[in-house]
């Protein structure tokens, strides 16, 4: 198995390089340099992770049964920056072009030092990969020496030192939830979320900034603070009891109440709540859309239960079958598209609304929260994958999440009418497109038909064929239905775009439904 895992791996890291590559051509100037080179530099350092994995080496428990992967999740913080650098620069507005700048240097710093913190921990001292390390890092640090202002290196190490202190947390707490490239992605993230809240907390200027971008900076930040107080509390008390259950939801409350509320209301100078009410029922259409979206959450529910009573019925151990976990993809598809299509701000916060309410959720069942955490445990133990090994239930956060990411992280004030010319338009859609047309259609008709398996993975070739073709459908539906989409002639691009991603959802172990989207973000914005 060995020799296989190590093909796919390969395999895997040379369609990062190529996705590097294009973003480079694209570019070219020397950041996609130094992009270059911490590519290199992290699939050198991906095989010391490996060893130290395989061997039980690492520092803390990871998940098992996945390489590191950490050149695939190393590449997408710095690419990101980078492309929206471009943009934004194309575009002419400085501000953000500083921003992308800042965000490309910060991904760099911390791929540069989860891959140096492998090469310190292996105990033969690695030389060649050490010399390869050293010299990217030199090339990235001497790149931001010469690109950055003072501010915007402190900006960076802030980031740095949060993702840290996050990291050596979290990892310790939650033991086999993320493989090393997830938990860069995930704790990066955070991390620049915390910091750009404090700073803008820090500097509040009427006017500057939608309340939307704080709205998800809060909420994001405010769960984080959730769950961490809560793990540190619960080790010292036992979590069943009705005691702590109330005490867990008084302190929600006091914490939603108490710190997030009068935190929105200094930053966006209004009472969130109103705010928010006001938001949600603005126009026509967002009534239609939040009836729509209730009566598709309904149907969700719905498909639960019956697979829960479907299960107690036969008594056995029974597992929901792929197909089965496809419907919620079907189901989050028909959620966005109509969002995406009529509303995209209504789409923004209700995904972050979302977003919060899973995280909660996933508490009360991790915490066994009285009133209900027991019963979502058992509901939710039938919809497991293989990759849920540890305390946490993740993949539906990751569903959530790589669907929404591309519409939170578009650049709207670089992007003049709202939309990006070229294949930019379809960027909101990615993640519509990868996870919810592509990973679906790809498993469905690969675990249905598949006759051909992909050297080294359990993936087939029809379904990858019928993933790519049925993007490329869906892009044209796209094109019917929405009419402020305009692609001028891109199309060998965004057909390349999505046959590279496609061949990377068939290739990596990683959780496909973060990765992809922004890969195909990457893509389409280059």
């Amino acid at each position: 198995a060995g020799t296989m895992l190590d093909k796919a791996v390969l395999v895997e890291s040379l369609l990062v390089f190529g996705v590097v590559l294009s973003v480079h051509a694209v570019v070219w100037d020397r950041f996609s340099w130094c992009a270059l080179a911490l590519a290199l530099q992290a699939f050198y350092a991906q095989f010391k992770w490996d060893q130290l994995l395989q061997q039980g080496g690492a520092v803390f428990q990871f998940r098992g049964a996945a390489n590191s992967g950490l050149l695939p999740a190393s590449m997408v913080i710095p690419l990101l920056g980078v492309v929206m650098k471009e943009r934004c620069r194309a575009a002419g507005i400085v501000y953000f072009e500083r921003f992308g700048v800042v965000v490309a240097s910060t991904g760099m710093l911390l791929a540069l030092f989860l891959s140096v913190l492998a090469v310190g921990i292996t105990k033969p001292v690695p030389t060649n990969t050490c010399i390869l390390t050293g010299v990217a890092g030199s090339v990235i640090i001497y790149t931001m020496k010469h690109s950055l202002t003072v501010s915007e290196v402190i900006e960076v190490l802030e980031v740095l030192l949060i993702f840290v202190y996050l990291s050596m947390i979290l990892l310790y707490l939650l033991p086999r939830c993320f493989t090393p490239g997830e938990a860069l992605l995930v704790l990066g993230g955070v991390s620049f979320v915390l910091n750009q809240l404090i700073k803008r907390s820090l500097n509040v200027v009427e006017g500057r900034g939608d309340p939307i971008d704080f709205f998800l900076l809060v909420a994001v930040v405010g769960v984080v603070l959730l769950g961490l107080f809560f793990t540190v509390l619960f080790t010292f008390m036992d979590s069943g009891t009705w005691i702590s259950s109330m005490f867990f939801h008084m302190m929600t409350a006091v914490l939603g109440l108490g710190v997030i509320m009068p935190w929105l209301y200094r930053l966006i100078h209004r009472n969130p709540l109103f705010w928010l009410l006001q938001f949600l029922f603005q126009t026509q259409t967002r009534l239609y859309l939040l009836v729509y979206w209730t009566f598709l959450a309904a149907s969700a529910c719905g498909v639960v239960f019956y697979q829960n009573a479907k299960r107690s019925s036969e008594s056995k151990k029974h597992q929901a079958s792929t197909i089965t976990r496809k419907y919620f993809h079907f189901i989050v598809v028909a959620t966005y598209v109509p969002g995406l299509i009529y509303d995209r701000q209504l789409l923004y916060v209700a995904a972050v609304l979302c977003l919060a309410v899973f995280v909660f959720l996933e508490y009360v069942r991790y915490f066994r929260i009285k009133p209900f955490g027991q019963t979502l445990r058992h509901l939710l133990s039938l919809f497991l994958d293989e990759r849920d090994s540890g305390p946490l239930i993740l993949t539906h956060i990751y569903l959530l999440l790589g669907m929404s990411l591309p519409v939170w992280l578009f650049p709207r004030s670089c992007a003049p009418k709202g939309t990006l010319p070229g294949a930019g338009a379809l960027v909101p859609y990615s993640g519509v497109l990868a996870v919810g047309v592509g990973d679906t259609i790809a498993s469905v008709f690969g675990s249905t038909m598949g006759e051909i398996k992909w050297p080294g993975t359990k993936k087939t070739f029809e379904g990858t064929m019928t993933a790519i073709f049925a993007q490329i459908i869906a892009v044209a539906l796209i094109l019917i239905f929405d009419s402020s989409v305009n692609l001028n002639s891109s199309y060998a691009w965004i057909l390349a775009s999505v046959s590279l991603v496609s061949l990377l959802e068939a290739y990596t172990t990683q959780i496909d439904n973060l990765l992809l989207p922004l890969y195909l973000q990457i893509m389409l914005m280059a």
